[in-house]
C-alpha cells in the first residue's frame, strides 16, 4: 500500500509502537513516520507508507506546532513528566506576566541542547539508550527556531502553553531552560501536536478508526491524503505516456510550463503519483524520485 496516513497518537505509545500497529492493520512492512513524538506526547504523527518513503526527504524541515502544560517547582533527568526528579522541590515565585518575558526570550534562532533521553544519535545509538546503560552521553547543540511561544494561562505551578518550532527542535528543551530562568526547575507535564507541516488534528485519524479496516486496502487507500495535496510547494502535472516512460527510465523530459520550478511532482492520472523531477536548465527535467 502506497499512502500518507495521518495518525492521532495517543498516549502511553512510542512512535515505533504506532508504526508497528499500523503495519498490521495495512500489511505494509515499509512504513515511516515523519518526526518522533515522546510516549508521553499525544497528536499530529504522519506515516509515509510503501514507496512513498521515498518522498521523507522533501518533508525534513517542517514545522510543528504544539499545545501542553510546564510544571513548575523542579526538573526531571527527561525534561517531561517521566524522568526523575533531579532537582529540589522549589516554589514558584514569579507570576504569568514575568514568566511570559522569560519565554519571549526563546523566540527566534538558538543553539538548543536536546535532552539527554532523546531519540539524537551518538555513534548510531540513541542517546536515551547509552543514557539507560550508564554510558557517557556528549550531545551537540543544534540551531532551531522557535517561531511562537505563549504562555496562555497559570494554575498553581502549572502553565499551559502554545509553541511553533523547527523541525528538530525539543519543546522539553524549552521547558527545561525556562525552569532554570525561573530559579525553581520546570518539566513539560503535558504535550499534544496539532501541527506538522502542512498536517493538522483535523487530518488526523485514531488507530481505533483504523483497526476495523485491518486487511480493508482500498478503504485505507480511500482515507490516505490525496497525493495532489501532498509537498504544496510543488507544482503537479499530469504526463502523457511518452514522457512518463522516460521519467521511468531516468532519462530528462522537457515540461515547459513549469520553466521556473525547482521540483515538480508528476502523475499518470489523478490519483497515480509517478515520481517528482528536478528542474536541471530551463524547461528541462530529470526525474529524482520514480515511484512507479
Amino acid at each position: 500500500m502506497n499512502g500518507l496516513l495521518i495518525i492521532d497518537k495517543p498516549g502511553g505509545m512510542t512512535s515505533h509502537d504506532v508504526v508497528s500497529r499500523v503495519r498490521r492493520i495495512t500489511s505494509e512492512r515499509s512504513i515511516g513516520h515523519l518526526g518522533t513524538l515522546d510516549p508521553m506526547a499525544t497528536g499530529v504523527l504522519p506515516l509515509l507508507l510503501g514507496k512513498w518513503t521515498r518522498l521523507a526527504q522533501y518533508f525534513t524541515s517542517a514545522e510543528k506546532s504544539y499545545s501542553g502544560a510546564i510544571r513548575f517547582g523542579f526538573a526531571t533527568d527527561t525534561y517531561d513528566a517521566e524522568g526523575q526528579p533531579i532537582t529540589a522541590q522549589t516554589p514558584l515565585k514569579l507570576n504569568l506576566d514575568e514568566l511570559r518575558v522569560l519565554a519571549a526570550g526563546f523566540l527566534g534562532p538558538q543553539d538548543q541542547l536536546p535532552p539527554l533521553y532523546s531519540a539524537k544519535k551518538i555513534n548510531g545509538q540513541p542517546a536515551y539508550k547509552l543514557a539507560r546503560e550508564g554510558k557517557p552521553v556528549e550531545l551537540k547543540t543544534a540551531l532551531v527556531i522557535v517561531h511562537e511561544f505563549e504562555l496562555l494561562e497559570i494554575e498553581v505551578d502549572v502553565a499551559k502553553f502554545r509553541m511553533s518550532i523547527s523541525s528538530g527542535g525539543y519543546v522539553r528543551s524549552v521547558a527545561h531552560e525556562l525552569g532554570a530562568l525561573a530559579g525553581c526547575g520546570a518539566h513539560l507535564s503535558a504535550l499534544r501536536r496539532t501541527q506538522a507541516g502542512p498536517f493538522t488534528l483535523d487530518d488526523a485519524l485514531s488507530l481505533d478508526i483504523l483497526e476495523p479496516l485491518a486487511g480493508k486496502i482500498p478503504a485505507l487507500e480511500a482515507l490516505s491524503l490525496h497525493p495532489r495535496t501532498l509537498l504544496p510547494e510543488m507544482p503537479s502535472v499530469t504526463a502523457d505516456a511518452q514522457v512518463l516512460g522516460r521519467l521511468r527510465n531516468g532519462a530528462q523530459v522537457n515540461l515547459p510550463e513549469f520553466s521556473r520550478a525547482p521540483l515538480v511532482k508528476v502523475f499518470a492520472s489523478q490519483r497515480e503519483l509517478v515520481g517528482v523531477a528536478k528542474r536541471v536548465a530551463g524547461t528541462l527535467f530529470q526525474p529524482v524520485v520514480v515511484l512507479c
